[in-house]
């Protein structure tokens, strides 16, 4: 029991207010904490231009990828407009000489119809035929 008595005595000496008078400072004290201060400012000011100047350069950078992706998305688009101007042309060239073959066969059956319906004013028969066929 003495021990632990002896021990929070102790405790409440250590914990306690100091008998020293903490509010008188030195002419020396005051300097000290005057610099102190100035350092403490001068490195905040120092902070803040760091962190302006990582700003800026972080605003360039996004800036710049900003650039880059509507570069790129300008080239992505434009090649997909000169393959799709692409792909029609080839279409139209592929399919022309088809148009001019199927032009070039209605003209020979137009032809062929006039000769038929020649032939058919001697040949009866053959105008019979034709008449069945809607020709």
């Amino acid at each position: 029991m003495k021990k632990y008595l002896f021990l929070i005595i102790v405790a409440i000496i250590l914990i306690g207010p100091s008998p020293s008078k903490s509010e008188d400072f030195t002419e020396k004290d005051r300097e000290r904490l005057i610099r102190l201060e100035t350092k403490v400012e001068e490195g905040q000011k120092s902070l803040q231009r760091q962190i302006d100047d990582l700003r800026a350069a972080m605003v360039k950078q996004i800036d710049d990828l900003r650039t880059l992706i509507l570069w790129g998305f300008s080239i992505l688009f434009g090649g997909m407009g000169i393959l799709i101007g692409f792909v029609i042309w080839d279409r139209r060239t592929a399919l022309e000489p088809v148009a001019k073959k199927y032009r070039q066969l209605e003209e020979e059956g137009e032809k062929y119809k006039k000769a038929l319906k020649e032939y058919a004013k001697v040949e009866p028969k053959l105008a019979e035929i034709l008449k069945s066929l809607n020709l």
